[in-house]
């Protein structure tokens, strides 16, 4: 068992998963081995199944339910090369809106940060609609300063892409990695090497706090902030679904539920 899992961890590690999905998929892999007390290949999707029940039994959230059997199907494909096709039917993800900054509260994030690499960092996230782990994994020769652009290489889903490079940092960014080799990180740690997601993210809760934000955002909110603010400029929901790399334009449909620019313009019949 061991073995498999030290292997599944490998294999995600090669294909790039982020640091928080080898952890939950490695936990669900851990956790229903155990509980079947046999190697995966002696696991029937019977006794799966089986086991997804009594743990929905128990109370397991919904999108947990989901993020197990995602982990479950990928465990298999990768170490055994085996594909699995449950029939469980569970219950619908609560579809909640994502939590939206105003341009002013991000303005008033951004001067509550002192040191200059955690505010570049933060402003790029929001300015090119970027995840926490792109801003970290970000190298100088992604930075296209031509055209304004930067390229996104092997995020969510091992996607390439293209969004923007806003232009009121690209003077900022061109300081900011002069005479450093097109390989190099463009933020890196203290100490050198890849700076750790979970410390920008407390970076920007302190932000938030010395800034007097009451909704509950995370560093993810900037992203979601960057995509509500460019469809209000009135860029074609098609052009933002590239922006963000999404593959279903179903994900990017969202947006139009937590723009207030329309909202604005209706009139209650009341």
């Amino acid at each position: 068992m061991d073995t498999e899992l030290e292997t599944f961890r490998k294999q995600m590690e090669l294909r790039n998963y982020s640091p928080r999905t080898i952890k939950g998929y490695s936990g669900v892999m851990k956790a229903l081995l155990s509980t079947l007390k046999r190697p995966f290949l002696e696991c029937s999707q019977q006794l799966i199944e089986e086991y997804f029940l009594k743990r929905r039994a128990e109370g397991l959230a919904p999108r947990s339910l989901h993020v197990a059997i995602n982990a479950i199907k990928t465990f298999s494909r990768m170490v055994h090369q085996r594909d699995l096709h449950f029939q469980l039917r569970f219950p619908k993800v609560p579809q909640r809106l994502p939590v939206i900054l105003s341009r002013d509260e991000i303005d008033r994030i951004l001067a509550q940060v002192k040191n200059h690499k955690h505010w570049l960092m933060i402003a790029l996230a929001y300015g090119a609609g970027l995840r926490i782990s792109e801003v970290v994994n970000l190298r100088v020769a992604d930075l296209d300063f031509e055209r304004n652009l930067l390229h996104v290489k092997q995020g969510k889903g091992l996607k390439d892409r293209v969004t923007l490079l806003p232009q009121k940092l690209r003077d900022h960014l061109l300081m900011w990695v002069r005479m450093r080799p097109a390989t190099a990180l463009v933020f890196e740690s203290e100490r050198g090497g890849r700076l750790s997601p979970r410390s920008m993210q407390k970076v920007f809760e302190r932000s938030c706090l010395a800034a007097g934000i009451a909704k509950r955002v995370t560093f993810h909110s900037l992203r979601h902030s960057f995509a509500t603010h460019v469809l209000e400029q009135g860029t074609d929901i098609r052009f933002i679904q590239e922006l963000l790399g999404h593959s279903n334009i179903k994900t990017t449909l969202i947006y139009t539920h937590v723009t207030d620019q329309a909202l604005r313009k209706i009139q209650s019949p009341f």
